[in-house]
């Protein structure tokens, strides 16, 4: 019998090629739907911050201080959501690893979103199995983040955390998604002196009342104080994602 040419969606030659290139952005959509769909998973705590952190580093105390607030945070879901409330980090070393891990010590699940790169990044070993996801593309991680987000706690971090933090700001001040998410930037010693957040409304750049979009925090029973105050009511038991859409011209 002769064997003709493979299916494309069974070509990996095809696949991998720029023709492809609109499945795989695809894929990284769908893949992640449909696999948080089978667990139920439909609201995150997204935490942002550095790959570089150590525990026995000058800012060692942020890997500690991550731990604990995603222990609180998923002790307090499983008391008043039925866990439905989960940690999801960015997958990989450093703070990343810090909130899959608190959230493990809490008794809960935790999502890690990675990111394939040529060094830093690989998944750790707390994220709950099922609930671990490679990217390709930085755009489907970030979609994947603001997704499903009810909040975000942005730790001491890089280039990467700045792009991360920046696009949620963006989406918040423009008023493009039909929720709020509320920002907390934990360390506030650190951000103030990394970002003058001030001059740029002295600028001109921003308006003044952007600056209420975050908050900072320097303790983790402080931030959960602040996440369940900010954290609007659970609604009932959902059974797909809660996914954060954007704010069509009618309704903006």
């Amino acid at each position: 019998m002769i064997q003709g040419p493979p299916l494309a969606y069974y070509d990996r030659a095809f696949l991998d090629s720029d023709e492809g290139r609109p499945v795989r952005i695809l894929s990284e959509y769908l893949g992640p739907l449909r696999a948080l769909c089978a667990a139920g998973v439909t609201e995150t705590v997204v935490f942002f911050g550095s790959a570089r952190l150590e525990a026995s580093g000058p800012l060692g105390r942020y890997i500690v201080e991550a731990t604990e607030l995603a222990r609180l945070v998923t002790q307090w879901s499983r008391a008043s959501a039925e866990g439905r409330l989960v940690v999801c980090s960015g997958g990989g070393p450093g703070i990343m690893e810090a909130a899959n891990r608190g959230a493990l010590l809490g008794g809960g699940r935790s999502v890690g979103l990675n990111i394939g790169l040529p060094h830093e990044q690989r998944p750790n070993e707390y994220i709950t199995p099922g609930l671990g996801f490679q990217f390709h593309y930085f755009f489907m991680r970030k979609l994947w983040f603001a997704h499903l987000a009810r909040a975000l706690v942005v730790f001491p971090g890089g280039f990467g955390t700045f792009d991360e933090l920046f696009e949620i700001l963006t989406l918040a001040q423009t008023r493009k998604l039909d929720r709020q998410i509320p920002v907390l930037l934990y360390g506030s010693a650190y951000w103030q002196e990394v970002v003058n957040f001030p001059a740029l409304v002295r600028h001109g750049t921003i308006a003044a009342e952007d600056l209420e979009l975050f908050e900072f925090v320097d303790e983790p029973a402080a931030a959960l104080a602040r996440l369940q105050a900010r954290i609007t009511p659970f609604a009932p038991a959902a059974k797909e994602p809660l996914l954060a859409k954007s704010r069509s011209p009618a309704r903006a």
